[in-house]
């Protein structure tokens, strides 16, 4: 009931030695004073303790009928608010299974759901033939295979060749795949722009800054996708690409090592690392082999000095490295 065994004892002894003040306590019970106050704010927050009226400044010990039958009442008062809460959970979550359900079925609210790779490739022919500006788009796992790079060129070049802004955006890992090499420089020699950075948070493919297509499942693209209109998330998703594109580096520009002497894809795997990624999602994210991956985590384990992957994170956040 919340009573643990420091208050417990201090409140059977106020209850025998009523006129005994702190020190009295501590004495007693050869503990140290402040040990003594911890339990009587916890006998107070539990209310099992009043201000003294004989003793100004002093308290009183409730008496354990009156003390016990409040802390019934206080347990029994928090199990109704955690089955409030449980009930408010199970309506939330039968809303959202509601409103999932009728995603899967079709459109809804600007939210499309596209079941399977032929779908989501007619929606990207479909809207590629309706784009009038620009397509934006993030690329990550590395390289690229032979049949994504095949079913991308020649909506590609539909879009170049309308004149349409196309803004691609690749993992700095590709930069030693020599088919996505490859077709990045045909996309630049025919007007469109490439860049990499070390990590890429999704998937995604925006056309005239009105119509996103996103995976439903970041880890497995074959499962589909959710095609999402409205300025309110358009204005987001932008802004995510205008920031990510900010940092990127042309894919004919050197990647330069920063004044800590790291290049940005080991500064991106600390990052992970800090924030408690495994090897096989650091690898992933990065869009590089796990020996890779390895390999360079035990160079920069080696530069700090570490013997273990949480030394090495705490070491790298002193050094400001994951900044």
């Amino acid at each position: 009931m919340g009573l643990d065994a420091d208050a417990e004892t201090v409140y059977r002894l106020m209850l025998t030695h009523q006129d005994w003040g702190v020190e009295e306590l501590a004495a007693h019970l050869a503990r140290p004073e402040s040990d003594v106050r911890e339990a009587l704010d916890r006998l107070a927050e539990l209310n099992l303790l009043r201000r003294s009226l004989q003793a100004p400044g002093g308290v009183r010990p409730v008496s354990p009928n009156l003390g016990f039958q409040l802390l019934l009442q206080r347990q029994q008062a928090e199990l109704l608010a955690q089955q409030q809460q449980f009930a408010e959970s199970q309506a939330a979550i039968s809303t959202l299974l509601a409103e999932y359900a009728e995603l899967r079925t079709g459109e809804r609210h600007g939210v499309e759901y596209l079941q399977g790779i032929d779908a989501i490739q007619a929606r990207l022919e479909e809207l590629a033939h309706r784009s009038t500006t620009e397509c934006l788009s993030f690329m990550p796992g590395g390289a690229q295979s032979a049949a994504s790079l095949e079913a991308s060129r020649p909506l590609d070049e539909q879009l170049m060749r309308r004149g349409v802004r196309v803004l691609t955006a690749y993992l700095d890992s590709v930069r030693n795949d020599t088919p996505t090499v490859e077709y990045a420089h045909w996309l630049h020699d025919n007007g469109g722009e490439v860049r990499t950075v070390p990590a890429l948070p999704l998937r995604m493919v925006l056309f005239d800054r009105e119509v996103a297509l996103l995976p439903v499942d970041p880890d497995n693209t074959k499962k589909g996708a959710v095609q999402l209109t409205g300025p309110g998330v358009m204005t987001a998703l932008v802004a995510l690409f205008e920031q990510v594109w900010e940092r990127a580096a042309p894919l004919g520009s050197v990647r330069d090592r920063d004044e800590a002497g790291l290049t940005a894809q080991e500064r991106e795997l600390l990052r992970q690392l800090t924030q408690g990624a495994t090897d096989e999602i650091a690898a992933k994210k990065l869009g590089i082999g796990l020996r890779t991956e390895r390999r360079i985590m035990s160079e920069l384990m080696a530069r700090l000095g570490a013997r273990s992957r949480f030394e090495a994170g705490v070491l790298a956040a002193k050094a400001g490295w994951t900044d």
